[in-house]
């Protein structure tokens, strides 16, 4: 199952929605329509808005969502007003996280490039809430930085509260995977010591377009992993090369970090990146980056600069 939220051109609201085929169908509008036509959907569809009320509901929430697209698509017709084209819709950020936890040189690779040891347990930092951005928003270039790099990674949602979790059960705390791109104001980030600021600037974390559930997904380290710039690709991996993997990430953060419903881990980058090509190729406007992830789709922004 694919998640999302969005808007549409003629409303302001948040729309929760999944992906069916190739169109997004509006979860509320399509409880609406399958109890207009007789069937009892969970009450909390009728009200329901956002991927983060979904993952809070925990396992039940998915059976619900299973249950209603059996209703809508066999006993009811899915009215015209439930279905929007992906194109024709505004996305919202996948989840509104607590917090993004982000992992630094988790792929070998990058760790070498950069002319870095590799990490003996992994690299933590964060991501601030108000770097958060969406597909197909601008990625916006800021005054004080002329180092933007991208970074495209694989975001793991966090489904239900981890708390010194083992190795073994970290998955079972994973309520599903997204992409995100961990764009990084390198010169800020260098510069300043330690990441924060380079990496939490306003439009920094776009993440989305969808969160899809591990039940279409076998196995979240065989993944191939692309970050693609104006059509060419510049990272090319698996997430099999990651150091650390999602469950050892899962278990190691909970130790002293409680993770919430909706958290978000970032799991870390291929080689690849731009500040360390020869010359350097970084962001600049007009560009458009894309995050492609196997089974989970492809995250586009373009780069704006400044008051763009």
């Amino acid at each position: 199952m694919k998640l999302a939220q969005f808007k549409t051109n003629d409303a302001d609201h948040q729309r929760l929605g999944i992906l069916i085929g190739d169109v997004i169908c509006d979860v509320l509008e399509l409880a609406r329509a399958v109890k207009g036509a007789g069937a009892n959907p969970a009450d909390w569809l009728l009200e329901i808005d956002s991927t983060l009320g979904v993952i809070k509901r925990g396992p039940s929430a998915l059976d619900d969502l299973n249950a209603l697209l059996s209703h809508g698509t066999s006993s009811s017709p899915i009215r015209a007003t439930s279905v929007h084209q992906v194109d024709a819709v505004q996305f919202l950020p996948a989840v509104y996280p607590s917090k993004i936890l982000a992992i630094g040189r988790n792929y070998a690779e990058h760790a070498a490039e950069g002319g870095s040891d590799l990490p003996k347990a992994p690299l933590l930092f964060n991501k601030l809430p108000n770097a958060l951005s969406a597909h197909g928003a601008p990625i916006v270039l800021p005054a004080m930085s002329e180092q933007v790099d991208y970074e495209a990674e694989l975001a793991v949602i966090i489904g239900r509260r981890a708390r010194r979790v083992s190795e073994a059960d970290g998955l079972d705390h994973v309520f599903g995977y997204s992409l995100i791109n961990d764009v990084s104001a390198r010169d800020l980030q260098f510069g300043d010591g330690q990441w924060t600021r380079g990496k939490s600037l306003d439009s920094f974390a776009p993440l989305g377009p969808f969160i899809t559930t591990p039940d279409e997904i076998p196995d979240v380290q065989t993944l191939k992993i692309e970050g693609v710039l104006n059509g060419q690709t510049m990272q090319s991996s698996n997430t099999s090369r990651m150091i650390f993997q999602v469950a050892y990430l899962v278990s190691y953060l909970s130790q002293g970090i409680t993770l919430e419903p909706g958290d978000v881990i970032a799991s870390g980058t291929p080689d690849g990146v731009g500040i360390f090509r020869k010359p350097p190729i970084l962001l600049k406007p007009g560009d458009v980056f894309e995050v492609k992830i196997e089974k989970l789709g492809t995250l586009r922004n373009p780069v704006v600069a400044t008051g763009d």
